[in-house]
């Protein structure tokens, strides 16, 4: 319809009806549909809620559209008086008259109008108020308010070009709101993923989603999903996104011209435009995979498709046991361009199966296929089954739900008693159990539901030991009537073409009729399950229904349900007798009354009416791969509702049965996966359905697990031999040789067959058989051959899957006898053991000997794309050996070998060579490791990565097999094989390796050397005699209170280990005297005594067993030792004892302060308020002043200038109640001059460095000291000598100043000066070089007296010397003068000093100076200036 809407008009909203409301919608169609009709008398009418038709199945069929009967009799009578009035009257009369009756008819029309109008308007008053009135009591009651979604207005499919933006809008009502999802091609769309490609809206119930800038990729099914706790709707709607003609993306290939088939199917894309052809492969495929409950796991594939197409996406899908997948909270599928995954983000037992990937194409589709297991979680309880499984909601009505499961393969060991139902409102978080006691039948009805809520449930069993976990949940499902549930599922009718036009009838209440065909559907001994049909007859108001049942035999009908009638076609009934036989009848009832009931069902006996299956019948497993076995059984017989079967497993002998499956399969052959290669498995089947699980089936044969023949391959048998040549030719036979087939089918070869046939002038003749028994070496002597005639031949390999295809005919060989000297070639040469850098060459001698005998062999090497000049030798010395180990390979490069063999005269013919080789160490290659158990036993051990289940291990000494068993004993399991001496000794020495049959070559050896062979013999020793290592040895040591602690620690210990402890030869054990202690976790074992007496003198010893290790120590404690430990002990004690009461931590003793100040103090432990400290000198106990002091413990005596006064002995007492302690320190004598010399330490460290100055009468040295003590000592010292003091030299102190004073010095006087503090530990010097050159001088140059007239300019100049440079004043009249422009002073090159006047007039008289003075010294000079005026000027001046 919208094809004929004007393009102008699209752009209003009135164009599309959808945005009226109901009740205006309803009377503009009535207005419409009367106006097709002539109007008459007004009938009334009466209105119904909705205008569909529908069928007896209440499915809708079209549109209702109601008419007017006063319509409807009006025209009819208008027809016949109009007729009557035409043929009465004449022509001008009927003219008039019809004219008349025109207006009339017209005016009657717009009366009916008017009528109808009125009376739909009243009729939508009225509605409105019943509206309003059931909305008002939907708000009093919240159930009646809550409601499914609905869409008001749903998404609009849409055709856009590329780059064009699209918007796809909604809206939605419900209550709780509903939360919208919106889904592309069934995947959530999320906005986050794609930033600025997707924008979601959602206001005022209108929900949008906008896709910017569209391109091929948005082409898809949208689909928007609202949901609330009573229910789901989704609407649907498609966007096509077109291109421009002409616009090809670049990366396409040019097209194809166009060629139109007859019946050719057009395909839209670039693939049938282009004719690209798509070629889709599957690597990196996950395998047969293992899982547990709860786990999240991810199954992947990498896709690679060609040609690669960016924006070509082809389609994936994931299937299990071929039913599609959609993404949902238990897995999510993901495509990365080139890998397809299936992440499950909660494993459940559910999720067990085939899976399958199908990658489609435009040109096919690819698939891969492998399975999942999902075991069970760990119990919670011990012994607790695993958890059921595939909970579903079946025949849900208004109140009544059949839930159904399966039952686990694990029941815990015990058999499970039952199952119980919990339900969970959706939207709540709170379960509650629906049976009081388990049930076992796996179907369960759940009743007493509120109708329009929606329900999940669960299900958990029980057995004896415990619960098990709880199942999965089930999926929500809604109660309510089956027919509301699909009128939700879309409330619009489907348009049929068809207008269905009905006469509406009135609605009375009336009194329902009968439920019919009324059934019972379920029965077993704890619940029977009726259902019924409703009433034909039953009004427009709803129906419910009471349920009534008789005891057969009898007419007593009871009436089940008295209290509530239920609302749903279908009752549970409980706790009927089991044995008992019932009838039933349904009543059905509304407002008008209750009706007749219905017919009885037949007598019905309570009990189960499904049988448990019999077992299934004889089980056959067969060999499928190395880790898996394909088990076949016999169905069981007459099962009915089979849910499937479970398969267990046993390794013989074990009667450990393990599940195959945790997911019941229903089919009759099933893959076992997982199992231990070489291990021995019986199977056995059970069958299952909702009553139960059957009787175990018989045990299956044996079977070994390993693959089948051929390793699936078709043809098992060995492909043929190659390379046959010539051995040895005598008169009438001759030796052949061939080599293994590439291919040997699966199975090791048996052996071989020859064939021989004459060839006579190039014809070749008939086959003949030359061995009828197979031989197994790969050399065979033909006999019987003719001589001088030529022979062709033929071998053929066997194993147990028969006798392979024949090689190719040889070469023509004449059968004539060899007789040159040199022996023939050898053959069967065999690689072994290859690595990057090296190769082991097997080689057979030559049968062919030459005229004596082979006495060794050269062996060649060629690259194996070098021509035949260039095969080269390997040794240059002739091997003896049938074997030697090829070195210094380049890594990656290709090789072949040849061997010549030997004798007296000479070098024989070569070898064919062998298959090229790549000099390549091939990853997960593994060698030989030797081993030394704990029993001292050597062994050699192999393991193989890549065995196939007919693999064997192939050990050889030397290259040959080991036959032998006396001296050497194999063990061979699974992949894992070694050899152990029996009695290792000088007859072992040799080459050991190892070849795994049915591998690529997997082989390794390993050299026994003579010093190898003495090192583990070594090793082989200490473990059959170990010696428990010990970190340390047995020492003693003393603990609190003079405890007495033995001590050890062992390095490694087992906590089972056992411990002797040993006093002087005998045992002694825990008791009053000795505590024992062993710490399992560090090692140590200790023994604690508290006291030691004389009796306690002599030999400690710790005796130590671990298992067969044993070790132990001892100690002596006799004599001075034992003497000198316990003097220790009772010390300690006493120790002990002194501190329980006020004592020293610390005895009294002193410090010297910075400040050279003498501080007696100890510290003093467990001090309480009562507890005295008193402080005695000499015994005279000193009062309490400003010196003594008491914090943290810590008593103190300041001495602040200490003297020879302070001399004496200095004693502390502590006391109280609690005991006494007492502290003494002696400052007499040597303590005093201890004391002293530390505070003349501090002093001599404090000193300055020793300086120089100049003075009036000479030149004095001096330092400064911090602090001053009068019994500091100190000595000068010149050039290393004391001084002698006289009237010139003295010395001195000045407050903290020491000085050496120098009067009048002369050159003798220089030299090294020291001050030497002494402190009775070697003092401290301080030293000062005095150096005469360095004092500063005045060294002439200057007058005594200068005489000069006024006007003049006056200039003096001396020199001056010093180091470091002096420091120049001028003084006149011993004041200081500074240089300015009257009077010049400079100082240049710290050598000249210059005095200059410019114009000398009478006030520059006077005496002038210059000092000069350095650190070393100062030294000035004098000279005196005056100033005449000469006579004439004198004379004018006056």
């Amino acid at each position: 319809m919208s094809g004929s809407i004007p393009f102008y008009q699209k752009h209003h909203r009135h164009f599309d009806r959808g945005y009226r409301s109901k009740e205006t919608e309803s009377t503009v169609s009535q207005y419409q549909s009367s106006s097709r009709y002539t109007a008459g008398s007004s009938a009334s009418m009466r209105s119904k809620p909705t205008y569909l038709a529908v069928d007896k199945e209440n499915q809708i069929i079209g549109y209702v559209v109601p008419i007017f009967r006063g319509s409807e009799e009006f025209a009819s009578g208008y027809s016949g008086s109009e007729e009557a009035r035409v043929r009465g009257s004449a022509s001008n009369m009927a003219r008039r008259n019809l004219f008349t009756s025109g207006l009339e008819m017209e005016r009657s029309e717009q009366i009916s109008r008017k009528e109808a109008m009125r009376e739909s308007a009243e009729r939508i008053c009225l509605n409105k108020r019943i509206h309003e009135h059931e909305e008002h009591f939907k708000r009093m009651n919240e159930d009646s308010l809550m409601h499914s979604p609905e869409f008001v207005i749903k998404p609009r499919s849409h055709t856009v070009w590329e780059k064009q933006c699209v918007r796809l809008h909604c809206t939605v009502s419900g209550w709780p709101d509903p939360r919208v999802v919106w889904y592309k091609n069934n995947v959530a769309i999320d906005p986050l993923a794609n930033p600025g490609k997707y924008k979601l809206e959602s206001k005022y119930s209108v929900h949008s989603l906008e896709i910017n800038r569209c391109d091929f990729d948005d082409t898809a099914q949208y689909r928007v999903s609202a949901m609330n706790s009573k229910g789901e709707l989704s609407a649907f709607a498609s966007v096509v996104v077109k291109r421009f003609k002409g616009e090809v993306d670049e990366n396409l290939p040019a097209p194809r011209p166009l060629i139109l088939l007859p019946h050719a199917l057009s395909v839209e894309g670039p693939v049938s435009e282009y004719g690209i052809t798509f070629q889709t492969h599957i690597v990196d495929r996950f395998g047969v995979s293992f899982g547990r409950e709860g786990e999240t796991m991810s199954l992947g594939c990498t896709v690679v498709i060609y040609p690669v197409l960016h924006r070509y996406q082809p389609e994936v899908q994931w299937y299990r046991d071929d039913v599609l997948l959609s993404p949902s909270k238990w897995y999510q599928m993901h495509w990365s361009g080139d890998k397809a995954t299936l992440t499950f983000t909660h494993l459940n037992k559910e999720d067990e199966g085939l899976y399958t990937l199908r990658v489609t194409t435009k040109s096919g589709y690819e698939t891969y296929s492998a399975y999942l297991f999902v075991r069970d979680a760990d119990a919670e309880v011990e012994g607790a089954p695993g958890a059921p499984l595939d909970v579903r909601c079946l025949d849900a009505n208004k109140d009544y739900i059949i839930v159904t499961w399966k039952q686990p393969a694990v029941d815990g060991g015990n058999s499970i008693l039952g199952y119980f139902v919990d339900r969970c409102e959706v939207g709540t978080t709170h379960w509650i159990q629906c049976n009081d006691t388990p049930v076992k039948f796996a179907r369960f009805p759940v009743t007493g539901l509120v109708e329009g809520r929606s329900y999940v449930f669960r299900v958990r069993a029980v057995n004896s030991s415990g619960m098990s976990h709880p199942s999965r949940v089930s999926e929500p499902v809604a109660a309510m009537d089956p027919a509301d549930r699909a009128r939700m599922r879309g409330t619009s009718a489907p348009w049929t073409g068809q207008i269905i036009v009905t006469e509406e009838e009135p609605a009375e209440s009336m009194v329902p009729g009968r439920p019919g065909d009324l059934q019972v559907t379920e029965a077993t001994k704890n619940y029977l399950v009726l259902s019924w049909k409703p009433p034909g007859e039953k009004g427009l108001e709803g129906v419910m229904y009471y349920v009534e049942k008789c005891v057969s035999g009898t007419d007593s009908w009871q009436r089940v349900n008295t209290e509530i009638p239920v609302k749903s076609p279908r009752f549970a009934l409980f706790d009927l007798a089991e044995g008992k036989s019932y009838s039933f009848r349904v009543r059905c009832c509304n407002s008008a009354g209750v009706g007749e009931p219905s017919e009885p069902t037949e007598a019905t006996t309570v009990g189960d009416k499904l049988d448990i299956p019999a077992a299934p019948g004889k089980v056959v497993p067969t060999r499928n791969t190395d880790t898996s076995v394909v088990v076949s059984w016999e169905a069981s017989r007459d099962a009915k509702e089979l849910v499937g079967y479970y398969i267990e497993a046993s390794v013989v002998g074990s009667n450990v049965w393990e599940p195959c499956n945790n997911k019941p399969v229903n089919a009759t052959r099933f893959i076992c996966h997982g199992l231990v290669t070489g291990e021995t498995y019986v199977f056995r089947v059970r069958a299952v359905n909702a009553a139960g699980l059957s009787q175990f089936s018989p045990e299956s044969e044996p079977i070994e697990v390993k693959a089948a023949i051929g390793g699936g391959i078709p043809h098992a048998s060995p492909a043929p031999p190659y390379g046959i040549s010539v051995l040895e030719c005598v008169r009438d036979s001759m030796v052949l040789g061939w080599k293994q087939p590439s291919f040997i089918g699966g199975a090791e070869i048996t052996g071989y067959f020859v064939d021989y046939r004459e060839v006579v002038d190039g014809v070749p003749g008939q086959w003949h058989e030359a061995n009828i028994k197979a031989v197994s070496e790969r050399a065979y002597r033909v006999s019987d051959l003719k001589e001088n005639r030529k022979y062709q031949f033929q071998v053929r390999a066997a194993n147990m899957a028969g006798v392979g295809i024949p090689s190719l005919p040889s070469d023509i060989f004449l059968c004539e006898e060899w007789t040159i000297a040199v022996p023939g070639p050898p053959y069967d040469l065999q690689l072994r053991e290859v690595r990057s850098d090296s190769v082991v060459l097997l080689w057979k001698p030559p049968v062919y000997q030459g005229r004596d005998p082979v006495n060794g062999f050269y062996i060649d090497i060629k690259e194996a794309e070098a021509p035949e000049e260039a095969w080269r030798g390997v040794n240059t010395k002739a091997t003896e050996k049938t074997y030697i180990k090829i070195k210094n390979l380049k890594e990656g490069e290709t090789y072949m070998f040849r061997v010549r063999a030997q004798n007296q005269a000479g070098v024989g013919k070569t070898s064919d060579a062998t298959e090229p080789v790549v000099a390549l160490t091939k990853p997960g290659t593994k060698e030989i490791v030797v081993d030394v158990d704990d029993d001292g036993v050597i062994s050699l051990n192999f393991e193989c990565g890549d065995m196939t289940p007919d693999s064997k291990f192939v050990w050889s000494k030397d290259y040959e097999e080991i036959t032998d068993s006396s001296r050497l004993t194999v063990e061979t399991k699974g992949n894992k094989s070694k050899i152990v001496f029996n009695s290792p000794g000088e007859e072992d020495i040799g080459i050991y390796s190892c070849l795994v049959t049915q591998t690529d070559g997997t082989s390794s050896s390993y050299t026994l050397s003579e010093e190898e062979l003495k090192r583990l013999l070594q090793i082989s020793h200490d473990h059959k005699f170990p010696i428990i290592p010990l970190k340390s040895e047995l020492a003693v040591e003393l603990m609190e209170k003079g405890r007495v602690r033995f001590w050890l620690q062992a390095d490694k210990i087992s906590a089972n280990a056992k411990i002797d402890y040993v006093f002087n030869d005998n045992p002694i054990s825990h008791g009053e005297k000795y505590k024992m202690n062993f710490d399992k976790n560090t090692g140590v074992i200790e023994m604690v005594m508290d006291s030691l007496t004389r009796m306690d003198e002599g030999t400690y010893t710790f005796q130590l067993q671990d298992g067969k290790a044993t070790n132990q120590s001892s100690l002596v404690l006799i004599g001075d030792v034992f003497k000198e430990l316990q003097k220790e002990s009772e010390f300690q004690m006493k120790e002990w004892v002194r501190k329980q009461g006020p004592h020293f931590i610390e005895y009294l003793g002193y410090e010297v302060t910075p400040e050279c100040c003498v501080v007696l103090k100890c510290k003093v432990g467990n001090m309480k308020k009562e507890t005295s400290a008193l402080w005695y000198k000499d015994g005279h106990e000193i009062k309490s002043d400003n010196n003594l002091g008491f914090t943290e413990g810590v008593l103190k005596l300041e001495i602040a200038q200490i003297s020879k006064k302070d001399s004496g002995v200095y004693e502390v007492v502590l006391k109280d109640d609690r005991g006494k302690d007492t502290s003494t320190l002696n400052l007499k004598d040597q303590g005093f001059k201890d004391l002293m010399n530390e505070v003349f330490s501090f002093i001599a460290n404090s000193s300055t460095p020793l300086k120089i100055t100049s003075t009036d009468e000479g030149i004095r040295l001096y330092t400064f000291v911090s602090y001053y003590n009068d019994l500091l000592q100190v000595t000068w010292h010149y050039k290393d000598s004391a001084i002698a003091f006289s009237d010139r030299i003295k010395s001195g102190v000045v407050g903290e100043q020491l000085w050496l004073q120098i009067t009048d010095p002369t050159e003798k006087d220089m030299g090294k000066y020291a001050i030497e503090f002494n402190d009775g530990k070697g003092g401290l010097r301080r030293t000062a070089e005095l150096s005469g050159q360095d004092r500063a001088r005045v060294a002439g140059g200057l007058p005594d007296v200068v005489t000069i007239q006024e006007g003049k300019a006056l200039n003096l100049t001396c020199n001056i010397s010093g180091n470091p440079v002096p420091e120049v004043t001028w003084l006149k009249n011993d004041r200081e003068i500074t240089s300015d422009d009257h009077c010049i002073l400079k100082f240049e090159s710290g050598k000249f000093a210059s005095f200059t006047i410019t114009g000398v007039n009478i006030s520059d008289s006077g005496k002038y100076s210059i000092l000069v003075k350095n650190k070393y010294g100062t030294e000035s000079g004098d000279f005196t200036v005056s100033v005449f005026i000469p006579e004439d000027a004198d004379s004018k001046k006056k």
